[in-house]
């Protein structure tokens, strides 16, 4: 299921990331990568924020969307 299911406070293993390789690669780089945990901390407003690899990252939902955990 993509990352936007996810209920806040639970945490996730990624299984997965889609969308063109220039969207994985940006997402690989901010620390969204097949294995590791991702939390959702908050919803609001169409941004999604995420604790991954020890940071607090916002997301726009589209990308959340990319995300498979």
């Amino acid at each position: 299921m993509p990352l936007t299911l996810a209920g806040v406070g639970e945490e996730n293993i990624i299984k997965k990331i889609g969308g063109k390789q220039d969207i994985r690669t940006h997402l690989e780089n901010l620390g969204f990568v097949a294995g590791s945990t991702v939390t959702v901390i908050s919803a609001i407003g169409g941004n999604v924020i995420v604790h991954v690899k020890e940071s607090r990252i916002a997301i726009s939902r589209e990308m959340a969307q990319k995300i498979i955990i």
